[in-house]
């Protein structure tokens, strides 16, 4: 079965619109793995607009199940993740105003500053992975730098999704096997939902993870949180 690791920053979004400790990222992250999640994910950014860096050195003794912290690799990040030592870091290419991941990384001009990155996080015995398209050569690149596993960015195979499936679904497909084939392990996520998230499921092999947050969240206002990750727990099925 694949793992589902709950991205909790629209909690923290949620709780920061208003001042004060509601609602309780922490008490949510405790819930989310008491109703079934295999793991935790926050993406604390410099501006801290929704996971801040409190939060995250609050979460880590909560955690019983895997904690991924995504980002991009600064120095402040890198300062934050090597005292955490969370079981995982996703190597993100944001811009420190994006709104929201929007784009993998471009490998290959970057190999250098990604190999010393992933080589520093390994020695601390922290799992990497980097957030990238489903180019081949730029995940044989991805490869290159030593990192565990990448994570698909999936936002084009969602917004392709509901015209033509089979379509949408190929180019992951086809960017699993290049991943797996490179030695590598596959995540993947954004803006996959109880919609699209089967159907990703059964036609890309080798997936280990998915992680998915505004989509759950948002369907946890309509189901409840508790119902919310059984039903995305039963599309991993």
């Amino acid at each position: 079965m694949v793992n589902l690791s709950v991205n909790i920053n629209k909690i923290a979004t949620l709780r920061n619109a208003r001042g004060g400790n509601v609602p309780n990222v922490e008490n949510v992250a405790v819930d989310c793995e008491r109703f079934g999640a295999n793991g935790i994910t926050v993406h604390p950014r410099p501006d801290e607009r929704h996971i801040r860096h409190a939060d995250v050195y609050a979460l880590r003794p909560l955690i019983r199940t895997e904690f991924n912290i995504e980002g991009y690799p600064s120095e402040d990040f890198m300062t934050l993740v090597l005292q955490v030592k969370p079981t995982q870091v996703t190597l993100v290419p944001d811009a420190p105003d994006a709104l929201t991941s929007n784009a993998g990384w471009d490998v290959a001009p970057n190999l250098d500053f990604l190999t010393g990155i992933v080589t520093r996080l390994q020695e601390a015995g922290i799992r990497t992975s980097i957030f990238v398209g489903t180019d081949e050569e730029n995940i044989r690149q991805a490869a290159k730098t030593g990192t565990d596993r990448v994570e698909l960015y999936t936002e084009p195979y969602a917004q392709m999704y509901p015209k033509d499936p089979e379509q949408a679904v190929a180019p992951f497909a086809a960017a699993a096997e290049a991943a797996h084939k490179a030695g590598l392990g596959v995540n993947a996520g954004h803006d996959l939902s109880l919609e699209n998230l089967k159907y990703f499921k059964d036609h890309v092999n080798h997936l280990l993870e998915v992680s998915i947050g505004h989509q759950l969240i948002s369907d946890a206002l309509y189901l409840g949180l508790e119902q919310t990750i059984k039903a995305y727990k039963e599309c991993l099925k």
